[in-house]
């Protein structure tokens, strides 16, 4: 699907300045404890943004429609997981730590979802 291949690679430039802002940008406003936090966000983000880049190309090489699914899963997990880090370091509200674990669930689900459609379809 073209939209996950867009949105994984776009997802990647991102993911690269992001992790750039955190290294350069916040490492004399926050401590290391949160510079720690924003390496894990940029992490994930960078990794999962490569898994929508494969999950696209599964989908057009195999054309599964739960491909596509376990690929917005996966987009929408990132986008929690990492965004509600990101968003915990900006903000210093420490609630938003509670949100980090649906993203993390909603990526497990993913790649779930993903070994079911690869092992139904491939």
């Amino acid at each position: 699907m073209k939209t996950l291949l867009v949105l994984g690679a776009l997802n990647s430039a991102l993911a690269v300045m992001l992790g750039a802002f955190g290294a350069h940008g916040l490492k004399s406003r926050v401590d290391d404890s949160m510079l720690a936090t924003w390496a894990t966000a940029s992490e994930y983000h960078f990794y999962h943004a490569l898994a929508l880049l494969l999950t696209g190309l599964l989908v057009k090489a195999f054309g599964a429609p739960s491909m596509v699914t376990a690929g917005w899963v996966l987009f929408a997990g990132m986008l929690v997981f990492s965004g509600s880090l990101y968003a915990l370091v900006l903000s210093g509200q420490q609630w938003l730590g509670a949100i980090t674990p649906l993203g993390g669930t909603a990526l497990i689900i993913g790649w779930l979802m993903l070994a079911w459609s690869l092992f139904k379809h491939v």
